[in-house]
């Protein structure tokens, strides 16, 4: 769990590409020992406000603050901040051991030290028999490991992680997810992950970011992000269906939708697709308007056919506020 305290300060961070906004007055801060995400698709921003943070690049205007001190114009190694990114980019010719050993050895840490951290940092990470293979003996969940163990052996004051799962096997995701939160809170380690996979986001985060054209919504526990998504392009991002609600346009999830009896007043849709998912129904549908709209119902009920008209209601709805 998160102090209150403040470790990293972002203050109206803005960044451009080519005289090209990509990045516009990003304000938020990171606790010490927090996993704060930053969850926004493909082109949002992410990686350039990361590697804005790390001093890979230089933002057109904006501060930023690590333990109080202005750190925007220092290189790279003198920030206290690693950037570990998808590729582990390991270094091939040393073996797991070193690899890890590497960061504290070349700071002239006392050997003793060095083993104890190193054998601390296998055991929590569960490489334990690995520490002699060398990366082309590794899967890619297990580079992933000795990534993230590299990492945090140069004892950094904040670890910055640009999606570090996306060419992880679906079946190891899970459990790379819940190995990560571990080691990091069990290391007191504060970090900023970036994804645009929804589920990981707000399983990771203790508080989350959506991140949509350069520009960041308040952040907010994962229950309050998703829970109250602010605007429709934030509902349709969290899975949300956006409709014209009675007073308003109204966030549905799929699980809120549901069909209703011939002859009662509803939202009238056509059936694109309808099949099992597990232990539930998936239907798509189209509304009258060219609205596309995703609806989960029970295995167990009807299945409506492809093409067959129907109506549909909700009885639970959160309301959004214009774009």
């Amino acid at each position: 769990m998160s102090s209150s305290k403040p470790l990293l300060q972002v203050h109206r961070l803005s960044a451009a590409w080519d005289g090209m906004p990509v990045l516009t007055d990003i304000e938020f801060d990171v606790r010490e020992g927090e996993i704060f995400v930053l969850l926004g698709p493909n082109g949002s921003g992410k990686t350039t406000l990361l590697r804005c943070l790390a001093g890979l690049e230089r933002p057109t205007q904006g501060t930023v603050l690590l333990d109080g001190v202005d750190i925007t114009s220092r290189p790279p190694h003198q920030r206290g901040v690693v950037l570990m990114f998808q590729d582990p980019a390991l270094f091939p010719h040393r073996t797991v051991y070193e690899n890890i050993a590497y960061a504290p050895l070349l700071r002239h840490r006392p050997l003793p030290e060095v083993e104890e951290q190193v054998g601390h940092l296998i055991e929590l990470l569960h490489l334990s028999g690995f520490e002699d293979r060398r990366p082309n003996q590794l899967s890619g969940g297990e580079l992933q490991r000795v990534a993230l163990a590299r990492t945090l052996a140069a004892r950094p004051r904040l670890v910055l992680l640009d999606e570090p799962f996306a060419s992880i096997d679906v079946e190891l995701k899970a459990e790379l997810r819940a190995e990560f939160r571990q080691v990091l809170q069990a290391s007191g380690t504060s970090a900023i992950h970036v994804t645009h996979d929804r589920e990981e986001g707000l399983f990771l985060g203790d508080r989350v970011g959506l991140l949509f054209d350069g520009r960041l919504q308040e952040p907010g526990s994962p229950s309050e992000v998703f829970g109250r998504p602010r605007t429709p392009r934030a509902a349709r991002f969290l899975g949300y269906n956006v409709l014209a609600g009675p007073v308003g346009t109204v966030g549905v999830l799929p699980a809120e939708l549901h069909l209703l009896p011939a002859g009662v007043a509803g939202l009238d849709a056509t059936v694109l697709v309808a099949g099992p998912v597990g232990r539930e129904t998936e239907v798509v549908l189209r509304t009258h308007d060219g609205q596309r709209l995703e609806m989960r119902t029970p295995a167990s009920g009807p299945c409506p056919e492809p093409g067959h008209r129907v109506t549909v209601g909700w009885d639970h709805s959160v309301a959004l506020a214009p774009e």
